[in-house]
Formats: C-alpha cells, structure tokens, sequence
C-alpha cells in the first residue's frame, strides 16, 4: 500500500534517521538491553543530528517544525530495526515531554530548559503513577505543599520511563491535598535537588533497554519558578497532551506489527517442511493474507489520525481509539506471526529480535517505500 502523506523532505529525513538507527542505536542495542539503560550520548548524538525536539523554536536551537510525521517517521524506524527499546527514550523526550513545556512555560521556563532539551543534554521524564494506585490519578499522595518561595515535595512514583536517565522530570503533585483532580499540579523537578532519589531500575518482561524507575521525594525543595502551567490544573494540561502521546504509541503499534509481518514473510520463503517452502502452504497464504489486510487497514486510519492531529483536530477518543486498535493488532500480529515461526525457530533469549537470517527492516525486503 503506497502512503501519500508524506513529502520528499520526510522521505529524506527517513533515510537519514534510518542511518542514525544503523550506526548509532543498533551496534550497542543488545549492550543496553543488558545494562537496562541506554548510554545519555544518544540523546546528544540525536540532538546534534536534528532527531529531537524538532518543534522547539529556533531561537532555543531547535528546528521549530510542528509536524507530527517527523516523529512517525522516527518511530516507525525504530521499530523496523528492531530496536525500539532502546528508542523509546527519545520518542518519550519529544512526544510526550516536550509538548508540555511548549504549551505550557513561561518565557523564563523556555529560555532555562528549551535550548538543554533540543541538544539532548536536558533529558526528560513525566512522572504520574504512584505504588498502588494504577491510573487513578485523582487518589495520588505525592504532596507539594507551598512554602514561600518553594514548594515542599513529598511522596513516590513508580514506572517512570527515562527515570534514571532524566534531568527534568514533570511531577504530578497534590498542591491541595483536600481536592481530588482540582488539587493537581505539574512541577519540573530536576536532578541534583535536595531529597529527590532514584531508586531500582525496574526489571521488565520486555523493552529492556529503557530505564523504568522508581522515584522518591523527601522535602524536596522545588522553587515556584518550576510551576509547570497553572496551579490546581495539571489534571486538564494531562488531558490536554492526551491526543498525541496516544497517537505516538499508536503509530508505534502498527509499526511493530509491519516489522514482525516483513521478517515472518522472509523467513516463510527461506523455511521448508515437507519438501516445500512453508509460505506455500494454503495455510500459511491464509495467515500472511489476513495480517497484511489488517495492517493495511489500521496503517491507513493512523495515517488520518496523524493529519487530524497536525490540523489541531484529533479528539482523545479518536486517539483512544487508534491506541487501542494498534496495540492489539500488534500483539495479535506478532502471535500469529510467532507461530508461522513453528518449533523450529528458537531463541537463544526472550530479549532476541528476529532471527539473524531476516532483515534488519521491510527496506531489505522488496518492501513498498514508505511514502
């Protein structure tokens, strides 16, 4: 299926990102996976190479492109690879992260962080789940209780993504403890502030690359300055920043799923059973047929709902709805997929990626161009 969105500036981003993952990411990714944490120069490397916080402005040394296809492109390249574990920290810092301080800094906030953040030497994490209380944000207990000129930050959160790496993290906070989501706010706690402590990486089943962490605030001092947006509103500046962080891991979804699809269809060809190439098998044409449709279908309707979300018109539920879909085509792919494998295949690890005889990404494949 030929994707028009996209223009020949985007097709020549992807060739240079696609390089960036070659050289950069992939040589060092089974490093990561057994460190749990990705080296901080590949978050400066991809800074100097234009690969992070592309829509910061100009002035603060970014390139102040506010187009959601580039950071598609970057997604869907990562997973073609089969490295998105060690990815998922850069598309974290200007997916999620970066919208916040966007939308929400005062000039004096743009001018301190924006320029750190587009080099990469600024790296950031958003901190929301506590221990026990899963999504129920409203019952959080992690205090910020003015004092003066500061606040006084209290509590814990748990599976913080870029945990150990972060230099700034946006903390949900209960700056009035009495008020469930009318007490929320957003501060930007930094690294080397007083009582701020990291502590396990968590151990994952998958992505084992990207440090998942614990953190934990003891009187930690957090100046007024870091108010992130308006106090008593960090609720709705979440809801607000919903329709993209649930589109980027959308776009993620269907991007693994094409992945697995293009390394199973080239293994099907080299495999045999019975005297026959496997991908002959009735059986087996049936399986690649479906997956591919499917894929083609949700490709199609993420592809939408990035142009809705450029045009400012993507709704949380549309993006809800591409969130749920892609995940579970994703997970539905690659059982399916798992299986056309058969007991012959094995891996050496529950970290391996495909097998080494198949290719590192559809481009290798005889895949449609990604334009």
């Amino acid at each position: 299926m030929r994707r028009t969105q996209f223009t020949e500036e985007h097709d020549l981003f992807r060739e240079s990102f696609h390089t960036f993952v070659e050289r950069e990411i992939a040589p060092h990714d089974l490093e990561w996976n057994d460190a749990g944490i990705v080296s901080r120069d590949l978050f400066t490397k991809a800074g100097a190479a234009g690969f992070i916080g592309m829509a910061v402005p100009e002035e603060f040394g970014g390139s102040g492109v506010d187009d959601f296809r580039f950071s598609q492109v970057i997604a869907e390249e990562l997973q073609y690879a089969g490295v998105a574990a060690a990815g998922l920290g850069l598309t974290l810092h200007t997916d999620i992260c970066l919208p916040y301080f966007l939308s929400l800094a005062t000039d004096e906030q743009r001018a301190r962080w924006l320029p750190g953040i587009a080099s990469g030497e600024l790296i950031t994490a958003i901190a929301m789940t506590e221990p026990g209380i899963g999504s129920d944000l409203a019952s959080m207990s992690t205090s910020a209780i003015r004092d003066g000129d500061h606040y006084v930050v209290n509590g814990a959160k748990t599976f913080i993504t870029n945990g150990i790496n972060a230099d700034l993290v946006i903390t949900a906070v209960k700056t009035d403890p009495t008020q469930k989501h009318a007490g929320m706010s957003l501060l930007v706690i930094e690294r080397d502030m007083g009582g701020f402590e990291r502590g396990r990486n968590l151990d994952k089943v998958g992505l084992h690359a990207q440090d998942t962490a614990e953190l934990f605030f003891t009187d930690v001092q957090v100046p007024v300055g870091n108010l992130l947006g308006v106090e008593g509103k960090g609720f709705a500046h979440l809801v607000d920043n919903l329709p993209q962080e649930r589109l980027s891991i959308a776009v993620s979804g269907v991007a693994a799923a094409e992945a697995a699809f293009r390394w199973t269809l080239d293994y099907v060809k080299q495999r045999s059973a019975f005297g026959s190439a496997v991908a002959s098998f009735q059986n087996t044409q049936f399986e690649l047929a479906e997956m591919r449709t499917e894929i083609d279908v949700t490709q199609a309707f993420v592809d939408r709902c990035v142009e809705a979300l450029n045009a400012g018109e993507l709704s949380v539920e549309e993006a809800a709805e591409a969130k749920w879909w892609c995940t579970e085509l994703q997970k539905r792919t690659v059982d399916r997929c798992v299986q056309l494998h058969g007991a012959t295949a094995t891996c050496s690890s529950t970290r391996s990626r495909a097998p080494t005889s198949t290719p590192a990404s559809p481009r290798s494949t005889g895949a449609p161009p990604r334009s």
